[in-house]
């Protein structure tokens, strides 16, 4: 069975849809997940939008397909990239894709692409509709990747016990709109998901199953670089335990009563 580092992924970014800046870091994310058997970057390369591009693709080995926009309006770019997704698929070459891009447009390809069992990851901006991020297995925003972090997500202020660091609003938000109040009823009902009779459940089992219901969950949208991190700043009960093997501890919690 493969692991995920072992997947062949193919990599296909919108140019029209997504900001040239910070590729490497980008790449270096992808990289966690699988190893890019295909890299490709489809735009309309004649257009001057699309010009910051053709600086970074030669640093990264990115092969750019150029496709023109043969009606005003009109994107076909989209096209370009869910033909050649499709030819790649039955290539049999790659095991999952990494689908860049903010665009609605796609959803109907990531499920697809699920259908026919490949692991499909999507990357892109905090303002891509909620449909295209949940018909991906993981969803990753750019504004969190790397080192580039946007102030306006994460605060700059010193982390405070059992508070993950959520820029404050100047609005009062809502309590159904409260990000931790959603984030807590999120890793609580995992856990009941999962606990077994007294109440403990495996935090990678939780984990997973969050990733499940949520695609764009990533403890770096709270300000914590790992799962454990963040759950340790909330009020929940966590128990480590001996694994046996080379003094790995395997973390457990639960829901305080």
């Amino acid at each position: 069975m493969l692991t995920l580092n072992d997947l062949r992924l193919a990599v296909l970014i919108d140019a029209d849809n997504i900001p040239y800046s910070n590729v490497k870091g980008m790449l270096e994310e992808i990289a966690k997940y699988g190893t890019p058997t295909f890299k490709r970057i489809y735009g309309d390369w004649t257009k001057p939008t699309v010009s910051g591009w053709k600086s970074v693709l030669l640093e990264n080995a990115i092969t750019p397909v150029q496709q023109y926009s043969y009606t005003k309006g009109k994107n076909s770019t989209d096209s370009a990239m869910i033909i050649e997704a499709m030819d790649i698929l039955y290539s049999g070459k790659v095991d999952g894709f990494c689908i860049v891009s903010s665009d609605s447009d796609f959803t109907r390809l990531a499920t697809r692409l699920r259908e026919a069992g490949m692991k499909v990851i999507g990357i892109g901006e905090r303002k891509t509709p909620h449909p295209f991020i949940v018909a991906c297995d993981k969803f990753i925003y750019l504004e969190i990747i790397a080192s580039t972090v946007a102030p306006s997500e994460v605060a700059s202020e010193p982390r405070k016990k059992g508070k993950p660091v959520i820029k404050k609003k100047k609005t009062e938000i809502r309590e159904d709109q409260d990000p931790i109040k959603i984030l807590n009823r999120l890793i609580t009902s995992s856990i009941t998901d999962l606990a077994d009779e007294n109440g403990w459940a495996y935090l990678g089992d939780v984990g997973n199953l969050i990733l499940k219901k949520q695609p764009d969950f990533d403890p770096r949208n709270y300000g914590f670089p790992k799962l454990t991190p963040l759950i340790r700043s909330l009020d929940f009960e966590i128990d480590e335990r001996e694994s046996g093997q080379n003094k790995t501890k395997h973390i457990y919690i639960r829901n305080r009563k």
